[in-house]
């Protein structure tokens, strides 16, 4: 008889197993992994059955006719004989006995496999034994990989994810390979480090030349046919992403209630680089998960969110975009958000408290009222994060003056 041979490469580690053993272990598996069989030579090297044409590849809606072929030594005449595929076995009327030893099967408008590794089509003697075995693979060849992009971790790497073409489902095992070359004198490479959790995509640890572009591309195959995606063109320094800057700290300003100061450090791993950085901060409420983002933090490291909540907790992150690293024209890369870090505003019903001195208080008060009035022409006359200086102090106070003597001239016309 014909000894199993598992598709997926499973191993017999029992081979002194008589035939009857092999052919139980077979029928145990096959619903997992696609069967095919060997000769296994006992008195001489024919085979005992055969089925062809074996482990066709054909395109969803096709039709085929397969035979399967016992040896007269089994004793077996091909009426006897059944199929099945995937364990369901097929009608008889799909049978056709071309002699005494021969069984065809015809299936007609074949769907797309049940399993990349292959359908298992499987000829049976009378009392059920398996005589051997095919994969069909049917399904559709690749189409051109498409949305092709690459990124840099603070130039030192390369990783590249893509999209498969069309709807990306051909039924049956496509291999996709990324490679890359120096665009006018490098040889060709192939990236080895493919990431199993995160599918179409690869990584290129090392060995990676600055200043020089690359030309990069991806290539797709099964047993159907293949496709090449469009070849990028890029520089490392354009595509240079970094990590979330480090030691981002949230803090209150002083007893104001609607505002929190952002502090964080530059990234550490492009200290040595010459290259312009773009921040972001997003925060959050405690109990919300809507971020409202500030776009314009510009290079600097902190920043003074206004227009909060009293006595609310908020969640902020920080980002990095390199820009212009060594005078590259490109816009960076975003890097992922830093860890939120919380922080608190003050509860403005506690503000008052403390004080028994009636002057004192009211110094206070008007010195807040002051200051309320100072930080809400802010956030009307600025946008986002701005330094605090002497300057807008002096601007404002200088609004304030033309507003209340407006307002005077109104008063007394209005008297008159």
């Amino acid at each position: 008889m014909a000894r199993p041979r598992i598709c997926s490469h499973q191993r017999d580690e029992n081979g002194s197993r008589s035939s009857s053993e092999t052919m139980r272990t077979a029928l145990a598996v096959w619903t997992t992994s696609c069967l095919i069989f060997i000769p296994h030579v006992f008195t001489s090297t024919t085979h005992l059955a055969v089925i062809s044409p074996q482990d066709p590849a054909l395109l969803i809606g096709s039709s085929l006719t397969v035979v399967c072929t016992v040896s007269s030594e089994l004793g077996l005449a091909a009426s006897s004989l059944y199929w099945t595929l995937n364990g369901r076995r097929l009608a008889k009327s799909t049978y056709t006995v071309l002699s005494p030893t021969e069984l065809s099967v015809t299936l007609h408008r074949l769907n797309g496999s049940q399993q990349q590794s292959g359908d298992n089509l499987v000829c049976h003697g009378g009392s059920g034994d398996v005589l051997a075995g095919s994969c069909l693979y049917v399904g559709m060849p690749p189409e051109k990989p498409v949305n092709l992009s690459c990124w840099s971790r603070n130039t030192k790497d390369l990783s590249c994810r893509w999209s498969p073409g069309g709807h990306g489902e051909t039924f049956i095992s496509t291999k996709y390979v990324l490679k890359y070359k120096l665009r006018w004198y490098g040889k060709e490479k192939e990236c080895e480090e493919y990431n199993m959790g995160q599918l179409h995509t690869c990584y290129i640890p090392r060995d990676l030349a600055i200043f020089t572009p690359y030309e990069i591309w991806v290539e797709a195959s099964n047993q159907l046919g293949s496709a090449t995606s469009d070849v990028i063109i890029l520089d490392i320094l354009d595509v240079v992403t970094t990590d979330p800057p480090p030691d981002v700290h949230v803090s209150r300003v002083g007893e104001l209630d609607d505002q929190l100061s952002v502090r964080w450090a530059s990234p550490p791993a492009l200290k040595d680089f010459l290259f312009q950085a773009k921040y972001q901060i997003r925060y959050r409420l405690e109990d919300s998960a809507e971020w409202k983002v500030v776009d314009d933090v510009g290079n600097q490291t902190s920043c003074r969110l206004a227009g909060l909540k009293p006595g609310t907790v908020y969640f902020v992150q920080v980002r990095c975009n390199p820009v212009g690293i060594y005078g590259s024209k490109k816009a960076g890369i975003w890097s992922d958000w830093s860890h939120p870090t919380a922080a608190s505003t003050p509860n403005s019903e506690h503000l008052q408290s403390g004080s028994c001195d009636p002057k004192s208080e009211e110094q206070n008060t008007t010195l807040r009222r002051e200051l309320k009035q100072f930080f809400g022409w802010m956030r009307k006359h600025t946008y986002g994060c701005t330094n605090v200086s002497i300057k807008l102090y002096d601007q404002w106070r200088a609004w304030l003056q033309k507003a209340q003597k407006t307002r005077n001239q109104v008063v007394q016309s209005g008297k008159s």
